[in-house]
């Protein structure tokens, strides 16, 4: 498949799905359920992972936080793929100032060439 790009979106054609939706649920409904679940578990895991105090705990749980990005990550490709999923471009422009702006943030913070110990 061919990535379109019109007017700053970029995907690909949709396939597998009704161009009217009707009522009943397809493919595209169960994947998009399934990464909007994943959002949220990673969202909420990446809290719990933060501030688990039990070393063994936070480590099976970082496990299962890894887990999640990873199906995440697979629903979203397969979403791309199937043209269910569509990104916005951005001016190159756009692109060089935000990243010269947060290059800029590091020069704010402590200890910037020391490792914490």
């Amino acid at each position: 498949m061919q990535n379109q790009q019109n007017q700053g979106t970029i995907k690909n054609p949709s396939v597998g799905v009704p161009k009217v939706k009707g009522p009943e649920i397809n493919d595209r409904d169960i994947l998009n359920d399934v990464l909007a679940t994943q959002k949220y578990l990673t969202d909420n895991y990446n809290i719990f992972v933060r501030e688990a105090s039990h070393e063994q705990l936070h480590q099976v749980v970082m496990g299962v936080f890894h887990d999640t990005h990873q199906t995440a990550r697979e629903a979203y490709n397969l979403m791309f793929k199937k043209g269910w999923y569509k990104l916005t471009s951005a001016a190159r422009q756009n692109v060089e100032q935000t990243h010269q702006q947060f290059a800029n943030y590091q020069t704010q913070f402590p200890y910037q060439n020391q490792q914490l110990q």
